[in-house]
């Protein structure tokens, strides 16, 4: 892409800036990498949910999620939950060296870049090297700057090059015609919203753990902390006044509390069977105490209601509720889930979810919820929220998918 006057402009004026170095973090992982800048932080856990269907997709893929100052990057990394094929960075600044310093470290077969606020020498550094570049959940206040009013052709042409423009209103489609991208390279999406990502489980295992349970009623208590284990525990018992066949598959948050876990059911005269040692659940058996990870898409599935722990005391910011929904379990929830509170409403608003707080309104939304009826109505609601934005996200999938195969043509190939 040859330099326009205004961008040759744009460039002599950024080697202004005192920022000229740039640190990375992390190291640049082995493999294939795919770079996501999120240029609207506030809607960073949508970005990390793309992030990880990336991962899932496709075998060796690593992304990087950058994001565009200082302060969302710190605010960001409070509640970042480390992921062995994510890493997240701050953005270099707009300097010449900064740019080619991130660049040389980092060296990503595919770009994808969120909402707008385009850094020009940044998107210039990917198209001369010939890196397809995505523009995504495009918001005209993403293209509501001085650069854009006073520039519109350095956007107009930063933005040529890329091999999709997707925006999420008209409002989008309206600006992005008047800095002068055609219409038809304009597509029309729903929001980028993030979904759930299906947790895998075997066939033979869904069919064996089946025909185990002979029709019992399940429930899943899971990633539950020490705290709020008598919780649990007691709102089991109340259950099973009303359903002696009731089984609780137990979770804890981490394997260190298993063998206190287990002390406790026992203390309590509950009989249970240990998962992770092999054993499966007999008729005698009212908990089932499992801690690995991998059978959680397995429990997911046999578990018609679901409480998602780390949420009934302060703390632990709760855990990922589409997880369930995803799997058709009906989602149970404490107070306490700050991290992922936007997805809990968009459960509870369709019907979805249910907070609890205490062991009676616990038990009484299990005992309630594991009729057949009432669970179904539950994740059939969950379903269409975790469905909600799949087009974007789908699409996303498919580009990176054809530009890692080479079947993208990009606008340093055509040059």
């Amino acid at each position: 892409m040859a330099r326009s006057i205004g961008l040759t402009a744009y460039r002599a004026l950024s080697k202004r800036s005192t920022e000229r170095a740039y640190k990375p973090r992390g190291k640049r992982p082995r493999g294939t990498l795919v770079w996501i800048h999120a240029g609207e932080p506030q809607n960073m856990l949508a970005v990390q949910d793309l992030a990880q269907r990336l991962c899932n997709t496709r075998f060796g893929v690593h992304v990087l999620i950058t994001l565009p100052d200082p302060a969302s990057y710190e605010e960001t990394l409070q509640s970042w939950v480390p992921h062995d094929l994510i890493q997240i960075e701050q953005v270099p600044s707009e300097h010449p060296h900064a740019v080619t310093s991130f660049w040389r470290h980092w060296m990503p077969e595919v770009a994808i870049w969120a909402w707008g606020g385009l850094r020009p020498n940044l998107v210039d550094q990917v198209h001369q090297s010939g890196c397809p570049i995505a523009l995504i959940d495009a918001d005209a206040a993403g293209f509501d700057g001085k650069r854009e009013r006073w520039l519109p052709e350095l956007s107009r042409q930063l933005l040529e090059p890329f091999v999709a423009i997707m925006v999420r209103s008209n409002a989008a489609v309206q600006k992005l015609q008047t800095l002068g991208i055609e219409s038809a390279r304009i597509d029309r999406k729903p929001p980028l919203q993030a979904g759930g990502n299906a947790l895998a489980c075997r066939d033979s295992d869904l069919a064996d753990l089946t025909e185990t349970l002979r029709g019992r009623p399940v429930w899943l208590a899971n990633n539950i902390q020490e705290e709020e284990l008598p919780v649990i525990l007691q709102a089991h018992r109340q259950s099973l006044r009303l359903s002696h066949r009731l089984l609780l598959v137990l979770h804890p948050a981490h394997g260190g509390l298993s063998d206190g876990f287990a002390e406790k059911i026992a203390t309590d005269d509950l009989r249970h069977a240990d998962w992770t040692a092999g054993e499966d659940p007999d008729d005698a058996s009212q908990v089932l105490l499992t801690e690995d990870h991998g059978d959680l898409g397995l429990f997911y599935r046999v578990a018609p209601v679901t409480f998602m722990g780390s949420s009934l005391v302060s703390g632990y910011s709760g855990r990922n509720p589409f997880e369930a929904a995803a799997l058709g379990s009906a989602v149970l929830y404490g107070p306490h889930v700050s991290r992922f509170m936007p997805f809990y409403s968009r459960l509870a608003k369709a019907g979805a979810a249910r907070i609890v707080k205490d062991v009676e309104t616990l038990g009484a939304a299990v005992t309630q919820l594991i009729a057949p009826d009432q669970a179904a109505a539950m994740a059939h609601a969950g379903w269409d929220v975790v469905s909600e934005g799949a087009d974007v996200t789908d699409r996303v999938i498919d580009l990176v998918q054809a530009a890692l195969d080479g079947e993208l043509e990009t606008a340093h190939a055509r040059a």
